[in-house]
């Protein structure tokens, strides 16, 4: 699983796919909506594939407590609605999934943007295990 083309635009709803890129910024397109559109150069924009969750002694990528959760969940959305849920039933849950995740420095607030981003990227399609991505790679030899 490639996070590294999934965006976070400041001021943007949803997560956006990196479609191509210009002198000035790039089209991208909203993985919900399907609708595309142009950022800029200063507009504040993350990927997904640079994001860590804190643990005790390290960082975690992202991409690993994405796949984490789709294995627990096995392959299905959350539950709850991220933006509604309480803190305790998804802190649960990442603790199940990230059980060394830094309790001082990860927030509810960033709790409930991994939940809603896993919700999106498995809606999108987006979520794949390492283990099937080798699969494929041998298969195509």
């Amino acid at each position: 699983m490639d996070l590294s083309n999934i965006l976070v635009i400041a001021g943007k709803p949803d997560l956006s796919e990196l479609v191509s890129q210009t002198k000035g910024g790039a089209v991208v397109k909203n993985l919900v909506t399907g609708q595309k559109y142009p950022v800029f150069k200063n507009d504040r924009i993350s990927s997904l594939g640079e994001i860590r969750l804190f643990t005790e002694t390290d960082e975690c990528p992202l991409e690993e407590v994405m796949q984490g959760i789709f294995k627990k969940l096995e392959g299905k959305a959350t539950d709850f609605d991220p933006k509604k849920a309480e803190s305790k039933a998804m802190f649960d849950l990442l603790g199940e999934v990230l059980p060394d995740y830094d309790r001082e420095r990860v927030h509810a607030s960033d709790v409930k943007k991994l939940f809603s981003w896993y919700n999106v990227l498995l809606s999108a399609d987006k979520i794949t295990l390492d283990e099937e991505k080798n699969e494929d790679e041998k298969e195509n030899q």
